[in-house]
């Protein structure tokens, strides 16, 4: 269950309301296993170790957590997505840099394929919902 979800109130509505009714935008909502994507895409781009990943990512996927960062690499890692490898080149300790496989690409594809079908599902939604709400206070009124 979410965070905006009690057990006693509709799916997307908040509890602690005055009649525990009230419904919540998802504003704060993450799609569920899209920083899997995001993590793919910045392997796709080119080996790298852990930090320079979780820099690369800042921007797309903000607040990633190291430990999950990593947890998700070994992941993909057992999965057959990326392999790792040792640098011990340069000064400093060893680091693990990882790296993109074939079946790591196949994943991303279906990723893609599956956002893209997201994506269009949701233009639906919203041309459907912009022409129903037309001049009633709807989202295209604000």
């Amino acid at each position: 269950m979410s965070h905006l979800e009690a057990e006693d109130t509709p799916p997307g509505c908040c509890s602690g309301s005055r009649d525990g009714h009230e419904c919540c935008p998802p504003g704060g909502a993450r799609v569920r296993g899209f920083t899997h994507c995001w993590l793919l895409l910045q392997l796709a781009r080119g080996p790298a170790h852990g930090y320079e990943l979780l820099e690369r990512m800042a921007a797309d996927a903000p607040g990633t957590d190291p430990g999950y960062l990593y947890r998700t690499l070994r992941g993909f890692e057992d999965e057959g997505l990326v392999r790792s490898s040792w640098d011990t080149s340069g000064s400093g300790p060893a680091r693990r840099i990882y790296a993109i496989t074939d079946q790591g690409w196949d994943y991303l594809r279906a990723w893609s394929v599956h956002i893209r079908r997201t994506r269009d599902q949701l233009d639906r939604f919203l041309n459907d919902y912009a022409a129903l709400t037309h001049g009633q206070g709807g989202e295209n009124d604000v």
